[in-house]
């Protein structure tokens, strides 16, 4: 549990400071506003209203993002870097004149699907990986609500419905397949609301924004940068989650701190291998004449969550494991098991709108 929910936030650390690094006059102001607003400044209300704890982040990209805009028209790019420009700006490929006014995605508008079995296999790596990553996200997610560990059940539904949304994907030829948005989990944590309504809201504008292209593609003026900033504490807040779970182990032990550890560094260490190598050689460490299983390596060692599952789980099982299960936290956690392990589990993961007759508990 440690290991993999910590990773889900630590294993996303090269786009945080490396990433603000490429333009420090947007990313550390972020940094500062949405600190001080968040934490600092949190107990200032409006009507009873937490109103700057609740809108930190809306109030510091409303701050930052027209100061980033000053500096683009003012002209302090003209003659920077073009990484730096393209880091910095806000007009850069000219995102909202190109943009069109309406565009409705449609089911196959890329022609027809095909298929290759190799990379069939590159991509059941790759939704293996993010299944690994959801999970511990799940789990971070309940704990930031102040809910019950999800059990079984809720961890299966959830993935179930990420398998629908990834087919989805596919149909509407998108970019990318969908997965847990871990930025979202750890500004649960931050605002410290985790009603579904705003989800359900938030989803509605997703939607909206896709179709009016003029609007989307003026929210994606918005440097990078500032994102990254928001990140550096988002994740930190998550990875800090996955560390409180070893407040239910026995940390005295050995055996538990040599898994600890180990898992965490490995989860760190090999994907860093990975990307280093994949960007001095162009290619990943598995370079055989079998396509499908270089893919299936590379991305399976390319993400710190799933190394440390894999360590970590190999480890708590083979390690002394016997007679260690109150030294495991196993006591404390067997409870949440099963969906009818704890009363609250119905008032926490019911389906709204009486979907439960259709997807009963187990």
């Amino acid at each position: 549990m440690v290991p993999v929910v910590s990773l889900v936030g630590f294993g996303l650390f090269y786009r945080g400071f490396p990433v603000v690094g490429r333009c420090v006059e947007i990313g550390v102001p972020m940094i500062i506003l949405f600190v001080a607003f968040s934490q600092y400044l949190k107990h200032l209300h409006v009507r009873r209203l937490p109103f700057l704890e609740r809108f930190a982040l809306l109030i510091a990209i409303a701050i930052v993002w027209p100061y980033a805009h000053i500096l683009t028209v003012s002209g302090a790019y003209r003659y920077r870097p073009e990484r730096t420009q393209f880091n910095c700006r806000t007009d850069r490929a000219n995102l909202i004149s190109s943009a069109p006014w309406i565009k409705i995605p449609y089911p196959l508008q890329w022609g027809a699907p095909t298929f290759d079995a190799g990379h069939s296999f590159g991509m059941m790596a790759a939704v293996f990986v993010s299944l690994v990553e959801s999970t511990g996200a799940y789990k971070a997610a309940a704990r930031l609500a102040s809910a019950t560990p999800p059990p079984a059940h809720v961890l299966s539904r959830g993935i179930g419905w990420q398998g629908i949304g990834i087919l989805l994907d596919g149909l509407f030829g998108t970019v990318a397949g969908s997965t847990v948005s871990v930025e979202n989990v750890g500004l649960l944590g931050s605002t410290r609301v985790g009603s579904r309504r705003v989800i359900q809201i938030a989803a509605g504008f997703m939607i909206f924004f896709s179709i009016l292209g003029k609007f989307g593609a003026l929210f994606a003026s918005i440097p990078f940068t500032v994102f990254a900033g928001v990140y550096c504490i988002l994740f930190g807040l998550v990875a800090a989650v996955g560390l409180s779970f070893l407040q239910f182990t026995n940390m005295n032990s050995m055996r538990n701190l040599f898994i600890v550890g180990v898992s965490i560094f490995l989860g760190l260490s090999i994907p860093e291998y990975f990307f280093s190598y994949t960007e001095s050689a162009n290619r990943g460490p598995a370079h055989t004449k079998a396509q499908w299983f270089n893919d299936y390596i590379n991305n399976i060692f390319s993400s710190p969550a799933t190394v440390a599952l894999i360590v970590s789980v190999f480890l708590d099982n083979t390690l002394d494991f016997k007679d260690t299960a109150r030294d495991r936290g196993m006591p404390w956690w067997v409870r949440f098991r099963t969906f009818k392990g704890d009363s609250r589990n119905e008032e926490f993961y019911t389906l709204p709108f009486n979907l439960n007759r259709f997807f009963p508990p187990s």
